[in-house]
């Protein structure tokens, strides 16, 4: 405890007071004087000595002083304890003051007893350890405080704009999506077909389609036929023969024959003379035979399948089909991925034309010449493989698009059963997540997210020391009750407290 005051000075009355020095300070000391001599100010020295908070002092600096206050106090035991410069060297915690200060902080002021009287004298009551844990909780609720205040502000820098009508919390929380532009995409289209429910119902899928094939090996086996048992002889003589009559010989003589064998005599119809004795004729039975005919219908006939698989209206069909097909796939598109038609239409029927001709022109020539063995050119052949590739390009994307048929089916049928309004609030949370993960918004999330940790772990903290004041509350009032019922007693209050009550 203090034995003297050695000095005073610059402090309120005090303006230089060393004489104190020689006064010691027993046991019980009393200090009495008119008003305004200084005991109030006395009264704050000591509790500035006592908490080691220089305000008390430093409010009541000396008016028109050139140096701060300074203050030098003897304790019992040791050395010189001083206040210099703002602040004093040692405090004295057993130093307490009771005036009207103290009164007025921890029991009542003026006419009201406020919640931080009973609160400040409840402190009282606690002791050190319990002031101790009571001031580690109050600490925790202002950083509490911090916390929120801070959400708050790191709240306000996320914008507003692009969080789908997400709170702040909510938007941060998002999680991340990798695939979002995708599902951003497909959630768009299907907000389309829903909004087009009609024409999405009666909107037609693609129909298959593919060219037709040129068959080279009947071709080829077609102009290698001849006729096996036809001697080459003879039908060199009835050839060289044909070729002294004209134009259309062949035809002519074929003719007669036939009308020569119908008759059942061999008497020439033009000249009704007999044929028995002519060479020519036998020949002409082996030339003109039924063999020979069915070769020509043969030839006849791969000639008229070429025209009508190839010909007439058959590539602008293709055309017509293609068009369809780009129509198509330009409103599909719209709600789903589809496979592009990349046709060269024109490249395509350059090929086709190409090819059919040449073809055509062997089959021609060998209708000309039915017995002469012909092989396929390396020109035929050639255009037949350039125009085949092509095929099978039209054959690839005519599969393509017919699987791409379940997929409208899907279209169709999410387009029927579609809430519009649902799925425009999918699309603003899908924007939203991507918002979330822009290179702008993550570094505001994430600091929003580690402030709300750190509250987290504040509040887990708060609720430990909340635990732990309430531990020394339970045990601490019991050792104070008889000393409360005591002073309750002298001041004839009638109510005591007993273990259990507040």
């Amino acid at each position: 405890m203090l034995d003297r005051i050695r000095l005073l000075r610059n402090i309120g009355q005090f303006d230089s007071v060393s004489l104190c020095a020689n006064i010691a300070l027993p046991r019980l000391t009393l200090v009495y004087a008119e008003n305004g001599r200084g005991k109030t100010t006395l009264s704050a020295i000591l509790r500035s000595l006592g908490t080691g908070d220089p305000i008390p002092i430093a409010e009541r600096r000396r008016l028109g002083a050139s140096n701060p206050p300074h203050v030098v106090v003897q304790p019992i035991s040791g050395g010189a304890i001083t206040f210099d410069s703002g602040a004093w060297t040692q405090a004295l915690p057993n130093v307490a003051v009771f005036d009207d200060v103290f009164v007025d902080e921890n029991v009542y002021s003026g006419l009201s007893v406020d919640a931080e009287h009973r609160q400040n004298l409840h402190e009282l009551i606690l002791g050190s350890q319990g002031v101790a844990l009571s001031k580690a909780f109050q600490a925790l609720v202002d950083r509490i405080e911090e916390h929120n205040r801070a959400l708050r502000q790191k709240a306000d820098a996320i914008p507003a704009n692009g969080r789908g009508g997400l709170s702040a919390e909510e938007f941060c929380a998002l999680q991340p999506r990798p695939a979002i532009d995708e599902e951003i995409q497909a959630a768009e289209r299907t907000l389309a077909a829903a909004r087009d429910q009609d024409t999405i119902r009666t909107a037609a899928s693609f129909d298959p389609f593919a060219l037709p094939g040129f068959d080279l090996a009947a071709v080829e086996t077609l102009l290698g036929r001849g006729l096996g048992s036809l001697d080459m002889a003879a039908v060199a003589r009835v050839q060289a023969h044909l070729s002294g009559i004209g134009s259309g010989a062949e035809g002519w003589i074929a003719d007669g024959m036939r009308r020569v064998q119908s008759s059942g005599s061999l008497v020439c119809q033009f000249c009704a003379q007999a044929l028995s004795g002519s060479s020519l004729v036998a020949h002409y039975r082996a030339y003109f035979s039924a063999a020979y005919e069915d070769l020509k219908r043969a030839i006849t006939k791969a000639i008229g399948d070429l025209d009508s698989a190839h010909g007439g209206a058959v590539p602008a069909a293709f055309e017509r089909n293609v068009r369809v097909w780009v129509e198509r796939r330009q409103f599909w598109s719209k709600f789903c991925d589809l496979p592009d038609v990349g046709l060269d239409t024109a490249a395509i029927a350059r090929a086709w034309h190409t090819a059919r001709d040449a073809v055509r022109g062997l089959l021609t020539a060998k209708q000309a010449a039915p017995l002469d063995a012909m092989e396929m050119s390396a020109e035929a052949r050639a255009a037949v493989h350039t125009f085949e590739g092509f095929r099978e390009g039209v054959d690839q994307l005519s599969d393509n698009l017919q699987a791409a048929n379940g997929t409208i089916r899907v279209v169709k049928e999410q387009a029927a059963s579609g809430d519009p309004a649902a799925l425009a609030a999918d699309i603003a949370r899908l924007n939203a997540v991507k918002a979330r993960f822009s290179p702008g918004v993550t570094p505001l999330c994430d600091a929003y997210l580690a402030e709300k940790k750190a509250k987290a772990d504040t509040e887990e903290r708060r609720a430990k020391a909340r635990e732990a004041l309430d531990t020394y509350r339970t045990s601490v009032f019991p050792s104070y009750e008889t000393a409360i019922n005591l002073y309750l007693g002298k001041f004839g209050a009638g109510c005591r407290r007993r273990s259990g009550t507040a």
